[in-house]
C-alpha cells in the first residue's frame, strides 16, 4: 500500500457481552453456563477508501462504531470479517492514556511509544524536546504517570501522536476535551500535518468541530 492510504473492504466487528463473569467454579455452579452471552455488533459491512493526504471527518451517534472503526484501521483490534489496512506509520489518539504504562514516567512512556511506532531511540531524543514542549510538561515529565491529570495524560498523548512522524493521524473527539488555548495548538498542528501531505481520520458526534 501507498503511505497515507486507508482501505476498509466489507469489515464487519463483532464483540460478545457477557452480563456476569464466572471467576470460581462456585459461581460457575450456580449460573449453570447462564452468563447472558451476547453477540454485539459494533460494525456492520462498512467500506471505506481514503487516498494519501486526505483529510476525512466522520460525524455519527455516541456508540455508532466510530471509535471501534479507528482501533481497527490503528491495528489495535481484528475484524471479525472483511479487511482493514493503513498504508505507512499510524499515528492515534483514541482515548485518554491509550497504550501509557501508569508506573512508568512520561519521558519512558514517549520513548515507549515511539519504539512501537517503528522509530529509534536517536529519532525519538530529536523530537522529544518538542514534544514535551507542545504539551506542557516541563514540570512533570520524569514523574510516573500515574500521577497525571487526565489533561495532562491528554496533552502528552496528543503530542506523541502529532510529532512522531506519521503517515495517518487518527483523531477521536477525546482530545477536544482539553482548553480552548490547547485546543487552538491542536488544529495548529492538525493544519500544519495536512499541509505536509499527511492523511487525516477524525471521528466525532459534534459536527461542527469536524467542520473546524
Amino acid at each position: 500500500m501507498t503511505a497515507g492510504e486507508i482501505l476498509v473492504d466489507h469489515a464487519s466487528r463483532r464483540f460478545v457481552v457477557r452480563a456476569r463473569e464466572t471467576q470460581t467454579l462456585k459461581d460457575l455452579l450456580v449460573s449453570r453456563g447462564r452468563t447472558g452471552a451476547q453477540e454485539v455488533w459494533a460494525l456492520r459491512d462498512v467500506s471505506l477508501e481514503i487516498a494519501p493526504g486526505e483529510s476525512v471527518g466522520l460525524v455519527g451517534r455516541n456508540g455508532s462504531g466510530k471509535s471501534t472503526l479507528l482501533r481497527l484501521i490503528a491495528g489495535i483490534i481484528r475484524p471479525t470479517r472483511g479487511m482493514v489496512a493503513a498504508g505507512g506509520r499510524v499515528g492515534s489518539l483514541l482515548e485518554l492514556g491509550a497504550g501509557f504504562h501508569p508506573d512508568f514516567t512520561g519521558r519512558e512512556n514517549v520513548e515507549l511509544n515511539g519504539a512501537l511506532q517503528g522509530l529509534d531511540r536517536r529519532r525519538i531524543r530529536e523530537r522529544f524536546d518538542e514534544i514535551v514542549a507542545f504539551a506542557e510538561l516541563e514540570h512533570a515529565i520524569d514523574r510516573p504517570v500515574r500521577t497525571f491529570s487526565s489533561g495532562m495524560t491528554m496533552r502528552l498523548g496528543f503530542a506523541i501522536a502529532a510529532f512522531l512522524e506519521a503517515d495517518v493521524l487518527l483523531l477521536d473527539e477525546v482530545f477536544a476535551v482539553g482548553d480552548e488555548s490547547f485546543q487552538r495548538k491542536c488544529f495548529g498542528v492538525i493544519s500544519a500535518f495536512k499541509q505536509r501531505g499527511g492523511t487525516i481520520l477524525f471521528v466525532s458526534h459534534d459536527a461542527s468541530a469536524v467542520e473546524r
